[in-house]
């Protein structure tokens, strides 16, 4: 059985996060916050990467077998769950495994997951992506890629929300990944979440 991850991802504003924030309070199956301290090692054409899920109190080592702006929407991805306490070494082993192969990055993700007219969403907010939303459906076949694309998009119409292209998504993580090997990440204050 193949685990292909469908994702279409969007950016907006603080005001439009509000919106969206309270309208999922209210309105969709609550999945939880889901804060988290992402590790990235970009290669190529994959992304691994080692996630300290700080509200679960769990971690995992994730594979995607696609990059964000390259091939389409949908990424084959394997996954390995692991001790919190283990991140740390887990990291210094990727690095030394990476060399000079991978670009590695680190991140905070403010994170909100729902169910909502039968999509996962996750709410977010990055230091380098700002506010943020992806719609995410799960297929076994690549033959259902397509159908589950589409259900998303309609979902993102009726959010009065605009899907970022593949040259979007493109130039954004190319922009990151630049101003990343410049170290000119900067840390940002972690946005208070809205009141209800």
């Amino acid at each position: 059985m193949n685990n292909i991850e469908v994702e279409l991802r969007s950016q907006f504003n603080r005001a439009k996060y509000e919106e969206l924030y309270r309208l999922f309070q209210h309105q969709a199956e609550q999945l939880g916050v889901d804060d988290k301290d992402m590790h990235f090692f970009i290669y190529p054409d994959k992304l691994l990467k080692v996630v300290n899920n700080l509200a679960k109190k769990t971690a995992k080592i994730s594979l995607k077998l696609n990059k964000i702006g390259l091939a389409g929407n949908d990424f084959e991805e394997h996954e390995v769950f692991i001790a919190p306490e283990q991140v740390a070494e887990t990291i210094t082993i990727f690095k030394l495994i990476a060399g000079t192969e991978a670009e590695y990055q680190h991140t905070f993700n403010q994170r909100d997951n729902y169910n909502y007219k039968g999509v996962e969403i996750a709410l977010k907010w990055s230091n380098n992506w700002g506010y943020h939303l992806e719609l995410e459906k799960m297929v076994e076949i690549q033959e259902d890629v397509t159908a589950a694309e589409q259900e998303m998009q309609k979902l993102a119409e009726e959010l009065g929300i605009r899907i970022m292209t593949q040259e979007e998504l493109k130039e954004l993580t190319d922009r990151i990944d630049a101003q990343a090997r410049e170290g000119k990440v900067v840390e940002q204050e972690i946005p208070v979440r809205p009141e209800l």
